[in-house]
C-alpha cells in the first residue's frame, strides 16, 4: 500500500513538472507504450491544445497509437446528474483492478458558458481510485462540445489503449446530446438510473432505451430497494416493446448499489457476455469500423467549418449577413443560404 503512495505521488509530481515543458512525439509515444501516467496526461494535453503549431504533432501522436494493437472494451457510462455516476464508477474501478484489470476514466466535466470554466472535480469524487497505480483519470471539459464529451475524447480512448489499459469508461455530463455522443464511441452503452424519482417515464423513451446495452437502477439499497425493484420490472417490461437489436443482444435491467457494493459484479457478468456475444458474430469488429467512418466525417465537418471561419472573406460577408438578419431586412435561413452562395464562388 504504502509503495503504490510512493508511486502515486512521483507521478503527481512528474505531471506538475511536464505541465509546462515541450517534450517530443518519440518520447510521448515512448512513455506511452511503457504505460507512463506521466506522459499519457501530457499526450491527452497536447490532443486538447488549440495551439495550431500542436496539431501536426497530435495526428503524428495519434497514428502511432493506432498501430499499437489491443483488446479492450470501451464502455460509455451515462445518466442524469446526481444518478452517482462518479461513485458508480470508483466503485466499479477497483472491482476491475482488483481483478488486475488496467482502467482508464475519461471523465467529462460540463463547461460554463458564461465563464467558459469547468470544476474537473472527478478527481476529487474517485479518491480511491485516483490513487490505484491500475487506473488513470482523466478529467476534460466538455469546452463547446453539445455531446457532453469533450471533442478528443475519441483520440484519449486510443492512447489509453495504445498505454496498455483493459478497460475504457467514459463518464458523460448526462444532458443534451451526451447519450448519442457516447454511444458513437464505445462498445457497450451503461444506463444508470434512478428509483422514485420521476425518472422511470423518462428512461422509457424510444431513443435512450433503445441506445442501452444495460439499465442499471443505481442507490438500489435502504429505503430505495424496493423502488429499485419495481423499476427494473418496468424497464424490463418496457424493452420487450421494442425490436432486438442489430447485433442480436437483449438489454439487461438490474438494480445496483455503489453505496454497498451489491450488483457490480453481476453488471460486469453482463458486460463479458455481451463482449464475447458480439466477437463471436463479427458485429464487435463492425461497430468499431462504423465508428470510425463517423469519426472521419465528423473531423470532415469540423475541418470545413474551420477553414471557412478562418477566412477573412468569410468573416466579412458574415457580418454583413449577420446586422441584416439582426436588422430584420433578410430571413436567417435566407442569409445563411446566401452566405454560402457568395463565399462559395472563390472556391
Amino acid at each position: 500500500m504504502e509503495n503504490n503512495k510512493n508511486q502515486r505521488s512521483k507521478t503527481v509530481s512528474r505531471i506538475k513538472q511536464l505541465r509546462k515543458q515541450e517534450v517530443g512525439v518519440e518520447i510521448l509515444v515512448d512513455g506511452i507504450f511503457k504505460g507512463d501516467q506521466a506522459l499519457l496526461a501530457k499526450a491527452i494535453t497536447l490532443l486538447e491544445s488549440s495551439n495550431p503549431s500542436h496539431f501536426e504533432k497530435a495526428n503524428t501522436l495519434i497514428e502511432r497509437c493506432l498501430a499499437k494493437p489491443n483488446d479492450s472494451i470501451r464502455i460509455g457510462i451515462t445518466g442524469v446528474p446526481g444518478v452517482g455516476k462518479s461513485s458508480f464508477i470508483e466503485v466499479f474501478g477497483k472491482m476491475l483492478t482488483s481483478m488486475g484489470k488496467k482502467v482508464a476514466v475519461l471523465a467529462v466535466d460540463p463547461t460554463s458558458s458564461l465563464s467558459k470554466g469547468s470544476i474537473l472535480g472527478d478527481k476529487t469524487r474517485m479518491q480511491t481510485l485516483s490513487k490505484d497505480p491500475k487506473a488513470f483519470i482523466r478529467p476534460s471539459p466538455s469546452g463547446s462540445s453539445l455531446g457532453g464529451v469533450a471533442k478528443k475524447t475519441r483520440e484519449s480512448i486510443i492512447i489509453c489503449e495504445a498505454a496498455g489499459y483493459d478497460v475504457i469508461l467514459v463518464e458523460t455530463v448526462g444532458v443534451g446530446q451526451s447519450e448519442i455522443a457516447v454511444h458513437s464511441m464505445v462498445d457497450f452503452f451503461l444506463l444508470l438510473k434512478l428509483s422514485g424519482a420521476g425518472d422511470e417515464l423518462q428512461g422509457i423513451k424510444r431513443g435512450i432505451m433503445e441506445m442501452a446495452d444495460a439499465i442499471a437502477i443505481n442507490k438500489a439499497d435502504g429505503s430505495n430497494l424496493e423502488k429499485a425493484k419495481l423499476a427494473v420490472t418496468e424497464f424490463s417490461r418496457a424493452l420487450h416493446l421494442y425490436p432486438p437489436k442489430e447485433n442480436g443482444w437483449i438489454p439487461k435491467v438490474m438494480a445496483c448499489s455503489a453505496t454497498e457494493g451489491t450488483g457490480i459484479k453481476e453488471l460486469w457478468d453482463i458486460i463479458q457476455a455481451f463482449t464475447e456475444q458480439n466477437r463471436a458474430n463479427s458485429h464487435f469488429i463492425r461497430n468499431r469500423k462504423k465508428q470510425n467512418i463517423n469519426w472521419f466525417l465528423q473531423t470532415v465537418d469540423e475541418h470545413i467549418k474551420h477553414f471557412f471561419h478562418q477566412k477573412s472573406s468569410f468573416k466579412k460577408a458574415q457580418a454583413k449577413m449577420l446586422k441584416q438578419v439582426e436588422e430584420s431586412k433578410i430571413s436567417p435561413f435566407y442569409a445563411a443560404q446566401v452566405l454560402i452562395n457568395e463565399i462559395t464562388k472563390e472556391l
